[in-house]
């Protein structure tokens, strides 16, 4: 090869190299890349590897915190009594293939739900669910606020996953437990709005009125809302926002 072939050689190499030039920074630029830091996570303290939280998992969190837990851990009493003081958050760590079909349940109900809530109990059982029963134990008069107070302080604390009131309307019992912190009571009255409320609000308390629907509704709207639940992160982060706004008013 004469000195100009080479030259020639050498000249398309230079130009092949030059024209493929940008195309390599533009990899390296993204191979280079540092990706942004992880948002941070959502709660103070991951204790979801435990299947019983004490107060010793509990005792040094501060007020307002935010304490993970598994599916089904159990808080015990001492554990659910500071967890109430401080106000502290509970979040259920969940499987990728959603909440377990078995779930503990806590119901309750005055004298107009009495005989509704001991057919709930039956339906609960058939479903594979463990029942936590808060009375009333009969029809004799008695105040809705006591037991929609009980079912939701139970669901507060972790010692239940999710809960049921049952009186005349369902506004009550809702208005009641709404009351306690961590708790989302939703009344619902046919199907769709308990699916609603469940894949958008994340309710963890289903309030009904036995003199609004009857034995067959209220079994639909049971098994329906027990077997939906929040599916996307717009819900999640719209629920987030509730509570907050509740975290507001607890300072």
């Amino acid at each position: 090869m004469d000195d100009s072939t080479r030259d020639r050689v050498r000249a398309l190499v230079r130009d092949i190299l030059e024209k493929a030039a940008p195309a390599e920074s533009t990899s390296s630029h993204f191979v280079n890349t540092v990706p942004a830091d992880p948002p941070p996570p959502a709660f103070t303290r991951d204790e979801s590897a435990k299947n019983v939280i004490t107060e010793d998992d509990v005792r040094g969190l501060e007020a307002g915190a935010v304490l993970r837990i598994g599916e089904d851990a159990r808080l015990t009493p001492l554990a659910a009594d500071i967890v109430n003081e401080r106000k502290i958050q509970i979040t259920r760590r969940t499987s990728r293939r959603g909440s377990k079909a078995s779930k503990h349940v806590a119901v309750g109900a005055d004298h107009g739900g009495f005989k509704m809530k001991e057919e709930l109990k039956a339906l609960l059982s058939d479903l594979g669910h463990k029942v936590q029963d808060f009375g009333t134990d009969s029809e004799s008069a008695v105040d809705y606020p006591d037991f929609a107070h009980a079912v939701a302080r139970a669901v507060a604390d972790g010692t239940s996953d999710v809960g049921i009131v049952i009186d005349g309307a369902g506004v009550g019992s809702a208005m009641t437990a709404n009351k306690v912190p961590g708790v989302r009571a939703a009344a619902c009255y046919s199907v769709a709005v308990a699916r609603n409320s469940r894949e958008h609000n994340d309710a963890n308390v289903l309030t009904l009125g036995s003199k609004t629907i009857t034995s067959a509704e209220m079994r639909d709207i049971v098994t329906a809302w027990l077997a939906t639940e929040i599916s996307e992160d717009r819900h999640r982060k719209r629920v987030a926002k509730i509570d907050a706004i509740q975290r507001q008013y607890q300072r």
